[in-house]
């Protein structure tokens, strides 16, 4: 046994040296790349919105198309964002805070504070006991059936797809960006007001071009765009039937990432507006590569292309995974658990839980 354990060991670490070989090469910046990235990005979101200026003195009709597409691109420009945080977008790391601060600015995310956050992420993905920072709140069937009938109801409430992708968006880019987290040291504490600070003075100077209904109007449903598919983006990224999760004994970072990381399979257009972020099992076994690497990346290795992809149609049906079940390994349903309940009674027991409701879906 002790020798079968060696030799996984060793097996791992092939495996890791042979990642690392294929993944240095990607995780060069191209300050080119990066730049004519910055300006088919951000040039275009300034653009657009100097189109919604002029298209308030013709028709709302012709406003909100603009701010549906303002949103797209505004997933974009967190992508860059994302990548500045992970000093992978430019080489100069002056210049990925320069760009971090500005691009966060415009998405309403204080860089530091989302730079500690995310990190704890990429450190935490697919293991159970370090759950509860930058992820998606996931219970274990075990979790949820001896959770109270408040913390049931708080957890279907909160995987709800309405306040998922509709509602917690605009909370958590409009309000909870503007606080400072828990455990934040103080350069990441600074980091929320004076990003706090750099919105008021760029909603102010809108307020004043614009007037301020119209520029709430812009703002909120830009916003709203962006936050509902930046949100589903993430879930898709982790919450899938066959996601990976362990316990500490157990839990592998390369695992994590190539198992516990979607393949996002999307039509080139929408690969674009998303910035490639589809191919997140990449993206997790290396965070240094930056987006317009990561394709490149997937396809420079048969092993990266192992991956089963996402479909965009194959990923509504993440919508309805809500538990993870440690023994079958995979997420299921609610209507799962009730099938499990049944075929499996408690002794004096009907369908309610152990709280005394009924586990519908």
């Amino acid at each position: 046994m002790e020798e079968n354990s060696q030799s996984s060991a060793e097996s791992r670490r092939e495996a890791v040296a042979k990642w690392k070989a294929i993944v240095a090469e990607y995780q060069k910046p191209n300050a080119w790349r990066a730049t004519w990235q910055l300006v088919n990005t951000v040039g275009s979101y300034a653009v657009l919105w100097y189109l919604m200026y002029l298209s308030l003195a013709v028709s709302w009709w012709l406003t909100i198309p603009l701010c549906l597409l303002a949103g797209g691109i505004l997933i974009r420009i967190f992508i860059i964002f994302h990548d500045c945080g992970h000093g992978s977008f430019f080489r100069s790391r002056r210049a990925n805070d320069f760009w971090g601060f500005i691009t966060g600015m415009l998405t309403f995310t204080p860089y530091y504070q989302w730079r500690w956050e995310h990190s704890i992420h990429h450190a935490t993905t697919g293991h159970l006991e370090r759950r509860g920072v930058g992820d998606i709140w996931t219970l274990t069937v075990e979790e949820y059936l001896a959770s109270s009938r408040w913390k049931k109801f708080s957890y279907r409430l909160a995987r709800n797809p309405v306040v998922l992708f509709l509602l917690a968006p605009l909370v958590i880019f409009v309000v909870l960006q503007r606080i400072p987290s828990k455990g934040a040291k103080r350069k990441e504490r600074n980091s929320v007001w004076i990003m706090n600070l750099a919105i008021l003075a760029l909603a102010g100077g809108l307020i004043w071009i614009y007037g301020f209904l119209p520029w709430l109007i812009i703002q909120m449903t830009t916003m709203g765009v962006a936050g509902s598919a930046g949100v589903w983006l993430f879930y898709v990224q982790h919450q899938f039937e066959d996601a990976y999760w362990e316990r500490d004994e157990h839990w592998d970072y390369t695992s994590a990432a190539m198992k516990g990381s979607s393949f996002y399979k999307l039509p080139k257009v929408l690969q674009w507006f998303s910035g490639n972020i589809g191919f997140h099992h990449i993206h997790h076994l290396s965070p240094r590569i930056p987006n317009y690497n990561l394709e490149r990346c997937h396809r420079s290795d048969p092993m990266f292309e192992q991956v089963t992809p996402t479909t965009l149609f194959g990923s509504l049906k993440s919508l309805t995974f809500r538990l993870w079940d440690e023994k079958a390994k995979k997420l299921i349903s609610f209507r799962s658990l009730r099938k499990q309940k049944k075929a499996v009674p408690a002794p004096n027991s009907s369908e309610e839980g152990p709280s005394g409701e009924d586990d519908r879906e």
